[in-house]
């Protein structure tokens, strides 16, 4: 982004209108230049509202990444646990990104913002929808000494650590959909997708993706496929993202750290938060539906489910699940 962009973002962020005059003024160029900058907006996905006689804003307040503003944020022991931050205006995905970074020997604690991701992903090579600087998209590296078996309960870990993260801004009543999705009153909020890489049965390293609505454009969101929400519908105008993203990281890096050392499944943890427990459920094996009643998670992250077959476990790299009506 050029550095006039992101002053106009800075001045049109507070939400009010802002005159072509006043906005010329603040970039140092002319009212013509201020008009290519606004149209540059567009084309990043950002729309612009302009009324004669009163200027030009934004529908919604809006706040960019700042990678100081987040250390500031952080605790002493959390900023020792950071090797990097890295924010981009755009990217890819910053799971890809920090995964390619990884092959290349980036450090443990290295972590991946962007304010916009051209190809986000969930979990199954979904789609992840990823407008500009309207939500939390948040990628970090750990590394650890053994293989991908040892970090069964890793995903229940996360889990809790990102429910923790809201409870943190203020969300009360957030809850877990086994494996990967939080939810707040049976909508989605956002999402954590584990992606493993290295040796089978020796060093490896985890990049785990964290995504979240913030004030989600209702076009782009024509394209989720469930019920959702959004940071600013569960609290108000307001949030700071980067307020945001500094919590997840003061609840995830010290969750990853002590799972190198520590290891354990906090099933109990996950208890509190799940919200499949108890409920009918259907889930989408590429072959087949399956059926029945969730009756919590075991040690190693995997859904149990009691159907006609007796009690069954599942892991999560074979469903999706969806609530029965």
């Amino acid at each position: 982004m050029q550095e006039r962009e992101r002053r106009l973002l800075e001045v049109l962020g507070d939400g009010r209108f802002h005159s072509g005059e006043e906005l010329a003024r603040a970039l140092g160029v002319s009212r013509a230049a201020v008009w290519k900058h606004l149209n540059s907006l567009g084309r990043r996905g950002l729309e612009v509202h302009a009324v004669r006689g009163r200027g030009y804003r934004l529908p919604n307040p809006l706040e960019l990444l700042d990678p100081e503003g987040i250390r500031a944020q952080l605790s002493p022991s959390v900023q020792g646990r950071l090797a990097q931050l890295e924010v981009f205006d755009q990217i890819d995905s910053t799971n890809s990104y920090l995964l390619t970074r990884a092959k290349a020997g980036a450090p443990g604690g290295s972590v991946c913002l962007a304010e916009r991701q051209s190809a986000g992903r969930g979990r199954r090579g979904r789609q992840w929808i990823s407008p500009f600087a309207a939500n939390l998209y948040l990628s970090v590296l750990w590394r650890y000494p053994d293989g991908p078996a040892l970090l069964s309960g890793l995903s229940l870990a996360v889990g809790v650590a990102m429910a923790r993260a809201l409870e943190g801004v203020g969300v009360v009543g957030v809850g877990l959909k086994w494996p990967n999705d939080l939810l707040w009153r049976d909508q989605k909020l956002g999402g954590i997708l584990l992606e493993f890489g290295g040796e089978s049965s020796g060093p490896c390293q985890v990049v785990t993706g964290v995504g979240l609505n913030v004030t989600m454009p209702k076009e782009p969101a024509l394209d989720i496929d469930q019920p959702w929400t959004d940071l600013t519908t569960v609290l108000g105008p307001g949030l700071s993202r980067n307020r945001l993203a500094a919590r997840v990281l003061e609840e995830l890096l010290p969750v990853l750290e002590r799972f190198e050392s520590e290891g354990g499944s906090p099933v109990d943890d996950w208890k509190r938060y799940d919200l499949t427990a108890g409920r009918a459920v259907a889930l989408r094996l590429p072959d087949r539906i399956v059926t029945g009643t969730a009756r919590g998670v075991d040690a190693s992250g995997a859904l149990l489910l009691e159907g006609k077959g007796g009690l069954q476990r599942f892991t999560a790299g074979e469903v999706s699940l969806r609530f029965e009506p």
